[in-house]
């Protein structure tokens, strides 16, 4: 009795030990692979890209006003860049002449729930609402169909990515929060922007925060004296070919 308890602990260890170490399966840049990382139950976002190329993307959330939107995509505009705008249903409806005229000027527009709720409390169903209900507002004005999108607060689970992967859009996160929704100064929003972000970073802003202005300004002159290129999400990103790793980076295969 006493060796076959032995044997089952031995056995009991050896399979722990299997588990984890799947878990934690290396690819060839040596960090987890999305599939090991997904059989362990957890799915991810894309929070930045893996590329030595230098480039990343700057993103703006439209839920609450429109007043600086144009004077945004005008300092864009200043230093030949284009950012990525994800887009909530009410303010959809709302401001239809500023979501024509976001895609009309070249920006990226994508998804950010038609209600902004936290997702993770939704049914299914529920979530396929809030997604299809959005494409449907944007591609009636622009006749263009989102490829992205944004949860609202981040929130995310299994069924949301899964919900995202059935209506091919990609569900983006972000690496760098410019905390600008908090009233910090544009230079404050700048030096969080500009200490934190690096190649295939993501970057959080949001369309109607009290000093995006001058803090746009001071990052994108930054970036430009950097020979740091700035491009939309959807130009960053991978489409096929890739894995995603526990820390959200999508790394191409």
């Amino acid at each position: 009795m006493k060796v076959l308890f032995v044997k089952r602990t031995a056995l009991v260890i050896i399979v722990g030990v299997l588990v984890f170490l799947s878990a934690f399966a290396l690819n060839a840049n040596g960090l987890p692979v999305a599939s090991t990382y997904f059989s362990v139950g957890r799915k991810v976002p894309i929070y930045s890209v893996s590329t030595e190329e230098n480039k990343l993307s700057i993103s703006f959330d439209a839920a609450w006003g429109a007043d600086k939107t144009r004077e945004i995509m005008s300092i864009c505009d200043s230093y030949g860049v284009k950012a990525t705008f994800f887009l909530v249903g009410f303010w959809i409806e709302k401001y239809p002449e500023m979501v024509v005229e976001i895609y009309n000027n070249g920006f990226e527009i994508g998804l950010h729930s038609n209600t902004h709720p936290d997702m993770t409390k939704l049914t299914r169903k529920e979530i396929e609402q809030e997604l299809t209900t959005n494409i449907n507002l944007i591609e009636n004005l622009t006749g263009y169909r989102p490829k992205l999108f944004r949860p609202p607060y981040g929130y995310y689970n299994n069924t949301l990515i899964e919900v995202c992967d059935s209506l091919n859009l990609s569900c983006i996160e972000w690496s760098v929060d410019s905390l600008d929704w908090k009233g910090l100064s544009g230079s404050e929003i700048a030096g969080r922007v500009t200490s934190k972000a690096e190649n295939g970073s993501i970057i959080l802003c949001h369309n109607n925060s009290d000093h995006i202005l001058d803090g746009l300004k001071l990052i994108l002159e930054y970036f430009k004296n950097n020979n740091k290129k700035l491009v939309p999400i959807g130009d960053l990103i991978y489409y096929d070919n890739y894995t995603i790793n526990a820390q959200g980076t999508q790394i191409k295969n």
